[in-house]
């Protein structure tokens, strides 16, 4: 059974850093790209950083470049996003999802989806 499961959400203050986990399990992990994404009240949920496992791409939204990063841990199947300087709006859900190698922008060609972890950044 595929399982994405997200952690490391939580509160903090503005400027503040979170470190978010996606661990993948039941997928060969260098043939797929992991999107994080985030939806906040009323928003549509946006991209926020992509890496293709495959070839290394990696994609960041201009709100979050410069301050957040992607990496991954090809042996333990897990994906991090370091978010520094935070700020309110990035107060969202962020969820962890997975396509078929090549690095993908969209929500719609991700087929593997996490249940979600909730960043609240308070002024």
């Amino acid at each position: 059974e595929v399982q994405l499961q997200a952690s490391g959400g939580g509160l903090v203050q503005t400027g503040g850093s979170l470190r978010l986990s996606c661990v993948v399990s039941g997928l060969t992990f260098d043939a797929i790209a992991i999107g994080w994404f985030r939806q906040a009240p009323g928003k549509e949920r946006e991209a926020v950083s992509c890496l293709s496992i495959y070839d290394g791409s990696t994609y960041f939204a201009d709100t979050v470049k410069g301050r957040f990063t992607i990496s991954s841990d090809n042996a333990m199947n897990t994906v991090y996003l370091q978010m520094n300087g935070l700020k309110p709006e990035d107060t969202a859900v962020y969820y962890c999802a997975t396509s078929q190698g090549i690095l993908q922008l969209l929500p719609q060609t991700y087929n593997y989806w996490g249940q979600g972890t909730l960043v609240t950044v308070s002024s």
